[in-house]
């Protein structure tokens, strides 16, 4: 009897462990985010016209944060979410121009899951790194599948990508693929979810779409239900609908994956947005209520739609928060309730950092809502990084923006009585904050965001002109043009032998430097320039050399030190003043026997 008692026992002991086991499992985390669809741009949200059936089911399921910000630009907005830094603490703070990576001694939020134990994947929009040691395989991603730079078709992507049965970047390979972009995201997400489902590990995938980001192309089957006129007379966005009609018919064949495979209900599921629409005609159809869209500093710029359900969570039921959040708050809140260590950034973060509102989400926080309230937020963004350029600050529903303008959204949700003179208390408190925000992040703004040329992870390195310190240069026009100069800053990590290849159009263009573009069509593109000769300066050497008439690329040949340098481009006309700078410039390690020294998979030519 004692021994029937003794192995009952052991046996509920047994049981019970493997119920706080199965209580205890780590929740995977899907993350999604779509590309210049604003918080008007969801039929949930009241849009008149546009149906997003799927999403409008997330929404009923979902706690909804209804006063929730991000950048008004899609690259200061992806480097907060990955660092839950403020874009000027983490230094990216715009698209191109050197401005578009994360500090790469700032860990992410993929490094912070993969730390702990989860696997990692992105599938979508990356943009914020092209080069090493910025690409997602340098901050925390397992697998990974992207195209360059802002988006299909901008100057860093692989020459010829129209949307479908393109070449994208996968774990560091060019590789094709069949079918339409979205499509391809979605269907190896699932693909790869599934594969972690099999090996019962828990993951993070990061699903961020290029759509519906222009140019503006879809299936007309998606695109033909926005043909005409909207209620109000404006033009109906097509395309852009389409687009955003794709994604949500994606978002059907996901919600169906999650639950067919048994993933759902332990799966953290977060919707959210880049930024406030970027179509002018979506935003004159539909606003909800605010002013302003992409790039602009008014509520329509920067907040935007964040879902988020958890079935296992027990985050109560479905409803609204309006709590003043920011994208930076994600990564500390999903720290929380995946109960794992927060990374540490080395580095004064008191104004500059996101705030958990993870008990919030989990049930009234009464505390915590009282510091919500209390706390005020900034959002700058842009290249310069000068005082109010462009920033904005928040404090529950008032704004202030540039001179001092300030408004209440409470009152005037459209921002457009200017109550500053009636409030000169409020000013003077935000005035302040921002006072002391600034001299937190801008010490942080300033550290240069180099490129590491010689290491063995990434030999032959390609750099981008989208990278470059300089001019403007960043979609398919600039490079067109050619007519933008810039300079990279560099770190050499192996001292040795070095072969530096500079181009005006893509290695897969094979186009001459001083002449137009090919298209894959055969089409021509582009501005011929009076381009004779090419120069690099790097490491202390300064060489020039002629060009011949139809080369297509020049080569160089130098020693370069160990450590920090700056490499520049140029290419000059017969009056020996700049014309541009290599837009592609590969820069490959060699030995003595001039071969490459460790080759890394990566080149920006397929098949090589």
């Amino acid at each position: 009897m004692k021994r029937y008692l003794l192995a009952t026992f052991c046996l509920l002991c047994i049981f019970s462990f493997l119920a706080d086991d199965t209580l205890a499992a780590k929740p995977n985390v899907l993350l999604i985010m779509t590309d210049d669809q604003g918080y008007g741009d969801l039929s949930c949200h009241g849009n008149p016209v546009l149906k997003t059936p799927n999403l409008d089911k997330l929404h009923k399921i979902s706690v909804r944060l209804t006063d929730f910000h991000v950048a008004p630009m899609c690259s200061p907005t992806r480097g907060q979410l990955m660092t839950g830094r403020d874009a000027l603490a983490n230094g990216d703070t715009a698209v191109c121009q050197g401005r578009s990576m994360p500090r790469a001694e700032l860990p992410t939020m993929a490094d912070m899951f993969k730390d702990a134990g989860y696997a990692t994947g992105l599938f979508g929009k990356w943009h914020i790194g092209d080069s090493y040691p910025y690409r997602p395989s340098d901050r925390g991603f397992d697998e990974e599948m992207h195209h360059a730079a802002w988006g299909i078709t901008s100057l860093a992507d692989y020459w010829g990508n129209d949307y479908n049965d393109d070449v994208y970047r996968h774990n560091n390979k060019l590789e094709q693929y069949e079918g339409y972009c979205t499509d391809i995201w979605f269907s190896n997400a699932i693909a790869w979810m599934a594969k972690q489902k099999d090996a019962d590990k828990p993951f993070f995938c990061y699903l961020p779409t290029n759509v519906p980001h222009t140019p503006l192309i879809c299936d007309a089957k998606y695109s033909a239900p926005y043909n005409g006129k909207a209620p109000n007379g404006v033009n109906m966005p097509a395309g852009f609908y389409g687009m955003i009609a794709n994604f949500d018919e994606n978002m059907g064949k996901l919600e169906t994956f999650l639950k067919k495979s048994g993933l759902r209900d332990n799966t953290i599921v977060i919707f959210l947005t880049d930024n406030g629409t970027a179509n002018r005609s979506a935003k004159e159809i539909f606003n909800a209520g605010m002013r302003g869209k992409k790039t602009e500093m008014w509520d329509g710029g920067h907040r935007v739609p964040c879902f988020i359900s958890w079935p296992d969570g027990k985050l109560g039921q479905p409803r609204d928060i309006d709590n003043l959040l920011v994208v930076q708050d994600l990564l500390p809140t999903l720290a929380d309730l995946c109960k794992i260590k927060m990374p540490d950034f080395g580095e004064k973060v008191e104004l500059t950092g996101g705030q958990s509102f993870a008990t919030l989400l989990q049930g009234e926080d009464k505390k915590l809502e009282k510091k919500l309230d209390s706390r005020m937020k900034v959002i700058q963004y842009r290249v310069s990084g000068a005082p109010w350029n462009s920033a904005v600050v928040l404090w529950k529903k008032w704004r202030l923006l540039p001179g001092g303008k300030l408004y209440d959204l409470s009152k005037d949700p459209h921002q457009d009585v200017d109550v500053a003179k009636s409030n000169p208390e409020i000013v003077k408190a935000m005035s302040e904050y921002y006072d002391k925000w600034y001299a937190e992040a801008h010490p942080n703004y300033l550290k240069k965001r180099r490129i590491h040329l010689g290491n063995e992870a990434a030999n032959p390195a390609m750099l981008y002109a989208n990278d470059w310190e300089g001019g403007y240069a960043d979609n398919p026009g600039n490079l067109y043009k050619g007519g933008a100069t810039g300079s990279w800053p560099v770190v050499v990590d192996e001292a040795g032998d070095y072969v530096i290849t500079l181009r005006r159009w893509p290695p897969e263009a094979d186009s001459p430097i001083a002449g137009k573009g090919k298209r894959p069509t055969g089409k021509l593109v582009g501005n011929a320039r009076p381009a004779v000769k090419a120069q690099l300066k790097v490491g202390g050497n300064d060489e020039t050399v002629d060009l011949k008439e139809g080369q297509t690329k020049v080569t160089f040949k130098v020693k370069l030190d160990k450590g920090k340098t700056v490499l520049q481009t140029l290419f000059l006309g017969k009056d020996g003043k700049a014309v541009c700078s290599a837009f592609y410039t590969e820069v490959e390690r060699v030995g003595k026997d001039g071969k490459c020294v460790t080759p890394s998979p990566f080149t920006h030519v397929i098949g090589r």
